[in-house]
């Protein structure tokens, strides 16, 4: 893949004209006639001269032979062309309609010489990675990322697990050390608590919510960016190791991480503008209506906004693979999914659901061990003032990591894979992925129809 969105897109051939520089009469075979019939008598009689000649005696229906000389005598008259025998015209080889599927032949699995169309289908595509070299549907999308993790296990793993590691030990130690999640759960859920301890509590957590929001935003780039890489070498059907993924992807991923909270912060003040009226009402007198009114205006926000991110959803991709820069990776991200959205976004919900479900199904159990053994048991939990001490933070931290080693595959595969397919579409992406993982007869290196 080249570092340039200039993809040429496939010529299309020229159309085959007609030979030029002939007149009159010619035959089957384009040849003029030698032997042209002799102008009609001015009597009205046509002249018995050497023009065209019928014989008196015609051979039986279904007998004609080819213009090759008549047959010896004794000697069987050739098959009927293109109903039977060998050989040029009939059923096998160069002929029309072979039963034994023979080369050339109508229905044959090829393209075989000399045959009638010779169509068997269109050829399959290219695939030397995890994805063929055509445009793609749900199911190979995800069968694509997949094959990624499952192909290129070591590098994925070595990669999801190290970001997801580093970034659950510094969440657990930011919880555990600056944030004093106990006593802003107690504050909140106490009815007797005095305001100050409120705003405080609230303070702590939204101190312990922004903390734990950067450090996911900064993984996520991270790993968005090397399993990028990893991606798009799989496409190409070529192996890349932990080391190459981040040395080809260092230069942009301080441009990535500034790409990523530019949309962040588009979408959420944009959320939080439709919000601004209700909280506004709700801080002047009435707080059960402004609280509705901000909940109605925050639901009608997501709209534009959800509308944004899908548009810009590809940016990522672009900004990797393309070497773009911020705004130019937005355009590139706009060009590719205009009148795709709907796709896209079918696309990209279904990715989160399976990455959702499957992050829960890890958590859940890690979050019911650790309330059994964090101390206080069910109760701490029911009564929303559960004991999170170093126990309970280390098992549910052990989930996180094991969640984010599978979610982070799936995302980043997803969102690569559906920019690949976008460009495939729209840029004939496949010729220049298939010189570049070096097939042969694909694209440019094709022989042309008819040669």
């Amino acid at each position: 893949m080249t570092d340039t969105p200039g993809w040429a897109s496939p010529g299309s051939a020229p159309s085959d004209g007609q030979e030029t520089g002939t007149s009159g009469p010619a035959d089957a075979a384009g040849r003029p006639d030698p032997d042209p019939a002799p102008a009609a008598d001015p009597s009205g009689e046509q002249p018995q001269g050497p023009g065209v000649k019928w014989s008196k005696e015609q051979p039986a229906a279904g007998q004609w032979s080819a213009p090759t000389g008549a047959p010896a005598p004794g000697q069987a008259p050739p098959p009927p062309a293109g109903h039977g025998g060998q050989g040029p015209g009939g059923y096998g080889p160069a002929g029309y309609g072979s039963p034994g599927y023979g080369p050339g032949g109508y229905g044959a699995p090829g393209y075989g010489p000399g045959g009638h169309g010779g169509w068997g289908g269109p050829p399959p595509a290219a695939k030397p990675g995890v994805i063929p070299l055509r445009p793609l549907g749900v199911g190979e999308i995800l069968d694509g990322t997949v094959s990624t993790m499952r192909t290129h296990w070591r590098t994925v793993l070595g990669i999801t697990l190290t970001v997801a590691v580093f970034s659950q030990i510094i969440v657990i130690l930011l919880q555990r050390l600056a944030i004093d999640s106990a006593t802003s759960s107690q504050a909140l859920s106490d009815p007797n608590a005095t305001a100050g301890e409120v705003g405080r509590a609230m303070g702590d957590t939204m101190l312990g919510s922004g903390a734990d929001l950067i450090v996911s935003l900064v993984s996520t780039v991270i790993a968005t960016a090397l399993l990028t890489t990893v991606t798009s070498r799989a496409v190409l059907g070529k192996p890349v190791t932990t080391a190459e993924a981040w040395r080809d992807a260092r230069p942009q991923v301080f441009k990535l991480f500034g790409l990523v909270l530019l949309l962040l912060v588009i979408c959420l003040g944009i959320i939080a503008v439709g919000a601004l009226p209700g909280i506004l009402v709700a801080t002047t007198g009435s707080p059960v209506g402004g609280i509705a009114l901000a909940f109605l205006g925050g639901m009608v926000a997501c709209v534009p906004s959800v509308w944004l991110a899908v548009r810009y959803s590809l940016a990522s991709p672009a900004l990797m693979l393309e070497k773009q820069g911020i705004r130019k990776s937005m355009s590139r991200s706009a060009k590719l999914i205009r009148g795709s959205w709907w796709r896209v976004f079918g696309i990209q919900f279904l990715a989160g659901l399976i990455a959702g479900l499957v992050s829960m199904v890890i958590a859940v159990p890690f979050l019911a061990l650790a309330v059994a053994f964090g101390g206080d048991g069910m109760s701490g939990l029911l009564d929303g003032t559960p004991n999170i001490g170093w126990t309970y933070l280390i098992i549910t931290g052990i989930g996180a990591v094991i969640s984010s080693t599978v979610t982070f595959p799936i995302t980043a595969g997803v969102a690569v894979l559906l920019y690949v397919d976008q460009r495939i579409r729209r840029e004939a992406l496949d010729l220049d992925l298939a010189r570049a993982a070096g097939v042969q007869g694909h694209g440019a290196d094709a022989p042309a129809s008819g040669s």
